[in-house]
């Protein structure tokens, strides 16, 4: 990848010849018609570079909402803390799915030359469907199917429990909000205060929690759906492959 890259940057005049280039914006829309002219080599790791770009994307966002004082602001407002414990499961999920894209972006530069790919999943697969009929190589597609299901699933799964954390904030928040108010001492004057203080707190509680394990969900499930068209790309790859070295 690296070499494709130092080939596309090659395709530059030299600064000294044209006075344009030296302009930011001209030389960085050079830079990515050059990327576009490369070689295949350049477009090996798309996946893993759509990854790169939703999350930088999503962490721009997060920044703004950050110098806008929003984030300060609802962990302000959660005293459980429980904002922190959903980012963190949120944190953990986009890990595994960005590990999970990047074996998913080297298997498919593999299926391009899979002889030469050691022990790879395509490789495997080629070598376990060559003497089998077609019937046995449907078998194998189905097999290696829910395989590669599998192995994204963690991710939706995590999403999905992020969905769930925040709707225990809310049941928590409200549990919270409730916890204060007594109706017997809603005439004194003195006990107003506290009260609306704790329902407040509650409030909040409930509220940011919610929010903040929608957002995240939303996050996640946009990198995992990136993730799974990835896969079905790769398992698509390796079966009508395997099928061509089958007739061959």
């Amino acid at each position: 990848m690296m070499n494709a890259l130092a080939t596309a940057a090659g395709h530059f005049p030299d600064s000294s010849d044209d006075t344009t280039a030296s302009r930011p914006g001209f030389a960085l829309a050079r830079w990515f018609v050059a990327l576009s002219d490369a070689d295949a080599a350049a477009k090996r790791y798309l996946l893993l570079l759509r990854f790169a770009v939703i999350n930088l994307i999503a962490m721009a966002l997060l920044g703004a909402a950050w110098i806008k004082g929003w984030v300060d602001l609802i962990l302000a407002g959660d005293s459980t803390r429980q904002v922190l414990l959903i980012a963190g499961v949120f944190a953990y999920g986009l890990v595994r799915c960005g590990g999970k894209v990047l074996i998913t972006s080297i298997e498919l530069n593999q299926i391009s030359n899979p002889h030469s790919a050691g022990s790879s999943r395509v490789r495997k697969y080629l070598e376990a469907i060559n003497p089998h009929d077609a019937q046995s190589r449907a078998l194998s597609a189905s097999a290696l199917k829910m395989k590669l299901m599998s192995r994204i699933a963690s991710i939706r799964h995590i999403a999905n429990s992020l969905v769930f954390l925040g709707l225990l904030g809310t049941v928590i928040g409200f549990i919270m909000a409730l916890s204060g108010v007594d109706a017997q001492a809603a005439g004194d004057v003195d006990a107003i205060g506290p009260m609306v203080t704790t329902l407040i707190g509650g409030m909040s509680v409930a509220l940011y929690t919610t929010l903040v394990g929608a957002v995240l969900n939303i996050w996640l499930m946009i990198n995992y759906r990136l993730l799974e068209s990835g896969t079905v790309t790769l398992l698509t790859a390796i079966v009508d492959l395997g099928e061509r070295h089958a007739r061959a």
